[in-house]
């Protein structure tokens, strides 16, 4: 089987050339992602959350896989992980979303090698003329000049401190921060500037290697951090998002963050009617053992590309609930796989929503958890000065 490559007509010479000086090399992808998804082997993308690799809103190119008549087989690689370098010239995101608790974010990373089919980012990554299926996941992106932008964005006379949150488009935590260490430069930046900080994650392992610089910044009331939980079954978990670590090794994080004095928040999110619904209280009574002070819940949503990718993934892993599960799903938003109206989408509506809701309020009450954290302290924050500072070495 081969590739057939057609070009569409309509082909935007700028935004080709912008993607090419990133990644240096021409992708070529699926249009109309729900007419011809582009299924991946799956001895390619074992350890990956997608199945599929097709995009279907700004790409010039489709493909479309056919025989060419010859018997010889074809080699099957397994999809590493690539990672282009990003400079921006700004690292701060402002946000004016009106059902969002922050106004400011940074992501250190674009695309996150989780996995986690369900993940409401992936349709950012058509922005970059990547796919949201398999490409988020393996195609990412690295600003190592994040902790340097940070302090010259901070140190501007004209800007006033507010909570800058991190992990709320793609995980902070994920694998190759091990490499790059974005985020713990990061972290040190907000520790001189003594910034708040709200962080969530589902990297374990790594989020424990800064409990140093975290537990400085909890001691002066600076940081908090919300741990995403979504399964205690580990075979459920392994498949739901392949390369986050195991429930109980998240638990364990959570309880290490908490030890140290870290305010911790245990996110469950998302809930999956149908799927993993059933363990909301067993979710908020094992997040209260561990340490967790709050909790939250959001279910499933499920925008633009992310619906037929979830679609895709239920119909391989679970066939015997996946018509059930949709049903649910669009019972919580109007008859659709995704309603976008503010306050609605990470909520839902309806009568199995509101029961899913109620379920999670009296065990969280039960367990003596909180809805929310203690708000984070602005009045510490100062510029650090030029001599004799840690943060000396940035030019300015």
């Amino acid at each position: 089987m081969r590739n057939l490559i057609l070009q569409n007509a309509l082909f935007c010479d700028i935004r080709q050339s912008c993607f090419d000086s990133i990644f240096n090399v021409h992708f070529l992808f699926y249009k109309n992602f729900m007419q011809n998804p582009n299924q991946i082997k799956p001895q390619a993308r074992r350890g990956r959350g997608a199945l599929s690799n097709a995009t279907g809103r700004f790409e010039p190119y489709v493909s479309e896989t056919f025989d060419d008549g010859w018997d010889i087989p074809e080699e099957i690689r397994q999809q590493r992980t690539d990672v282009a370098i990003e400079n921006p010239r700004r690292i701060i995101t402002k946000n004016t979303s009106p059902d969002i608790s922050f106004d400011q974010s940074i992501n250190p990373y674009r695309g996150c090698e989780h996995g986690c089919i369900y993940c409401f980012a992936r349709p950012s990554h058509a922005y970059l003329g990547l796919s949201p299926g398999l490409d988020f996941e393996t195609k990412l992106i690295a600003r190592p000049n994040a902790p340097e932008l940070l302090a010259r964005e901070l140190a501007r006379k004209s800007y006033r401190p507010e909570m800058i949150a991190l992990g709320t488009n793609t995980d902070p935590y994920q694998p190759i921060e091990k490499k790059f260490r974005v985020m713990r430069g990061v972290l040190e930046v907000l520790l001189a500037y003594r910034h708040p900080v709200g962080i969530v994650t589902k990297g374990a392992a790594l989020i424990e290697r800064d409990i140093d610089i975290l537990s400085q910044m909890a001691a002066k009331g600076l940081v908090r951090v919300g741990v995403s939980l979504t399964t205690l079954d580990p075979s459920i978990a392994r498949t739901l998002e392949p390369r986050v670590p195991a429930p109980a090794r998240r638990l364990l994080a959570l309880k290490r963050l908490a030890d140290a004095g870290v305010s911790v928040r245990a996110m469950l999110s998302p809930i999956i009617p149908g799927l993993t619904d059933a363990e909301i209280e067993a979710l908020v009574g094992a997040a209260s053992d561990a340490g967790a002070q709050a909790a939250s819940m959001i279910p499933v949503r499920l925008p633009r590309e992310v619906a037929p990718l979830f679609r895709e993934w239920l119909a391989a892993h679970f066939p015997d609930r996946a018509k059930r599960i949709m049903a649910r799903v669009q019972e919580m938003h109007g008859g659709q796989d995704y309603d976008a109206r503010w306050h609605h989408r990470m909520r839902g509506d309806g009568e199995y929503a509101r029961m899913l809701y109620a379920r999670f309020d009296l065990a969280r009450k039960k367990a003596g958890l909180t809805e929310a954290l203690p708000p984070l302290r602005k009045d510490l924050f100062r510029v650090p000065s030029a001599k004799g500072d840690q943060l000396s070495f940035f030019p300015d």
